[in-house]
């Protein structure tokens, strides 16, 4: 299928492993490389072709919407505020409190603390394919779910074990589940979903792994692989390492 016009971008999250750097703003702010965490992620999702961001905030949701504000270029931006919870609503409540937001048909669902760099290209021109790529090979009549993946040996900032084996038609098996001591393949923070059963949830804070695993055991969860230097950056120091790996890419 094509790419989805609509995306929802997880940005609700309180930072905490982030901190000094989040003690005055949200993560999805934190600058890498000049650029904050969400404008890397929106401008990928507008290369790829995405319309409309559905953004959820909470901690300095008033920062994040000021600095959507002044953003120029798409996609456009609509605002799911979490604050009237004590917490965020973790991923799959995020999404499921976002419903009236959303589509009933597949979104891309989008963390903002992944920073990439395709083969091909270069973080001064970056390439939108992997996104693309992703979706295009997206079949709901198969898969419930359809994950962007890194190799392990091409990874930043992930101080796992890797997260997924995938067999030859990709579908997906989560090492949580099968209890291997490794993966060749670690969850980039996007993936194309049928969101349907995330909203039928009966809970209101819920993550989306138990529906991955559900998904598994029923080979419906797909992936596809990403080629090129993923950098997951969940913390200072990892922050630190992608700004490095993105100069040296600049670099003649």
């Amino acid at each position: 299928m094509s790419v989805p016009q609509t995306a929802m971008v997880l940005a609700a999250g309180m930072g905490t492993r982030m901190r000094p750097l989040t003690d005055d703003r949200p993560k999805a702010l934190v600058d890498v490389g000049g650029k904050a965490l969400i404008d890397h992620m929106l401008d990928r999702l507008a290369d790829a072709g995405v319309e409309r961001a559905v953004v959820n905030i909470h901690a300095f949701g008033d920062a994040l919407i000021a600095h959507l504000a002044r953003r120029s270029g798409g996609p456009y931006i609509v605002i799911s505020d979490e604050r009237a919870h004590f917490s965020p609503l973790e991923t799959g409540g995020g999404i499921k409190f976002a419903r009236p937001l959303l589509a009933e048909a597949p979104i891309l669902v989008v963390n903002i603390d992944s920073v990439w760099i395709e083969d091909g290209a270069s973080f001064a021109r970056p390439a939108s394919g992997a996104i693309q790529a992703l979706c295009q090979g997206f079949d709901p009549e198969r898969m419930a779910a359809r994950l962007l993946l890194a190799r392990m040996e091409h990874t930043s900032g992930f101080d796992g074990a890797g997260d997924f084996a995938m067999d030859a038609e990709g579908r997906l098996a989560p090492r949580r589940i099968t209890g291997a001591a490794t993966a060749p393949l670690n969850y980039m923070g996007v993936h194309i979903v049928d969101p349907r059963p995330i909203y039928a949830a009966p809970k209101t804070e819920f993550g989306l792994f138990p529906f991955w695993a559900d998904w598994a055991a029923a080979g419906r969860l797909y992936g596809a692989v990403m080629e090129g230097d993923w950098m997951h950056v969940g913390d200072p120091a990892a922050r630190d390492a992608a700004e490095a790996r993105l100069a040296a890419s600049t670099s003649p």
